[in-house]
């Protein structure tokens, strides 16, 4: 039954891909798909929605966002379609490197330009644009601060993000690297893949809880699953001193942050990675970049101390009112 519709949406898409074509054939205006990794995600839904605002400054772009939903299979019928659909680019989110690297050579076969954002894939810097961060210096930051501030033999748990996304992985090796081999007397009493969704780190969070009477951190590799972990435990006084550090920098990290409920998030900015990539995207198609160009923009530590300028970041692109 799931294949059976699937098959019908690809169908309807394919459908008003060709229409929509059609209409525009006797313009000059560029056609660019934006596969998303997961409009339910948090930092994706942020993502997709600033491409579609930076989008506006292109009067010759026009940008069809597609939701991944977290479904490889999903994705890669979007790129297939894309590719059938004769996009002039396609702009990718994966959500599984591994499992989107066949599909980014069918469009690299097919003569059309593609970047890759958030995550890159690695071993395709050869063949595709990509505009990105440091996932190890994301997990780095929050790392070197909790190493010193979790407490001597603390217990904590951690949260990693899907196998076979170079950011999970990534900010998961800097945590490693950063505390754990350096803080051998901490305790990790719990470690799951909660997706980077935020009713699956609850649901762990609500486990761990039960199970241990002492936590002392949260080491999450998003902040939609640290955000999770704090709606388990907020109001409850036995994790009053709890330290939760995440990554991306959303609106809602912003908020918990100032209510002392997430000590510290590393500022992934969405609406910096869709300018730059938006302006490539037009470089691409206009012809002012032929070689392949790969960016990363920077990853500040956001604690109690500067959270303002998250805030502000967020008040900017009207995510946050004050």
């Amino acid at each position: 039954m799931k294949k059976v519709v699937m098959a019908v949406m690809i169908l309807l898409m394919v459908s008003s891909m060709a229409f929509a074509r059609g209409q525009r054939q006797a313009d000059d205006v560029k056609r660019v798909a934006f596969i998303a990794r997961a409009q339910g995600d948090a930092f994706a839904a942020w993502l997709a929605n600033s491409i579609s605002e930076e989008a506006q400054r292109f009067p010759n772009i026009q940008v069809t966002i597609m939701d991944g939903q977290a479904n490889d299979a999903w994705i890669n019928s979007l790129i297939e379609n894309s590719i059938v659909n004769q996009f002039d680019l396609i702009i990718l989110q994966p959500n599984n490197g591994e499992a989107q690297t066949p599909g980014v050579h069918q469009v690299v076969n097919a003569g059309i330009p593609i970047i890759i954002t958030n995550p890159r894939i690695p071993g395709l810097e050869g063949i595709s644009h990509s505009v990105d961060a440091d996932p190890f210096e994301q997990g780095a930051v929050g790392a070197r601060l909790a190493f010193y501030q979790v407490p001597q033999n603390g217990q904590v748990v951690v949260l990693n993000g899907p196998p076979g996304n170079m950011h999970s992985t990534e900010r998961r090796r800097a945590w490693q690297e950063e505390f754990f081999n350096r803080r051998p007397d901490v305790t990790i009493v719990g470690e799951q893949i909660a997706n980077w969704n935020n009713d699956e780190a609850m649901n762990f969070m609500e486990d761990w809880v039960q199970a241990h009477a002492q936590i002392d951190a949260v080491i999450s590799m998003n902040d939609n699953m640290a955000a999770g972990a704090i709606e388990v435990i907020r109001g409850d006084a036995r994790f009053n001193n709890l330290l939760v550090y995440g990554v991306d920098g959303t609106a809602e990290a912003a908020l918990l942050i100032e209510e002392g409920l997430l000590t510290a998030t590393s500022f992934q900015n969405a609406h910096e990675l869709a300018r730059i990539t938006m302006n490539l995207a037009n470089d691409i198609l206009t012809g002012a970049v032929t070689g392949l160009v790969n960016v990363d923009i920077d990853c500040p530590l956001i604690t109690t101390d500067n959270v303002n300028l998250l805030v502000d970041a967020h008040v900017a692109t009207g995510a946050l009112t004050r």
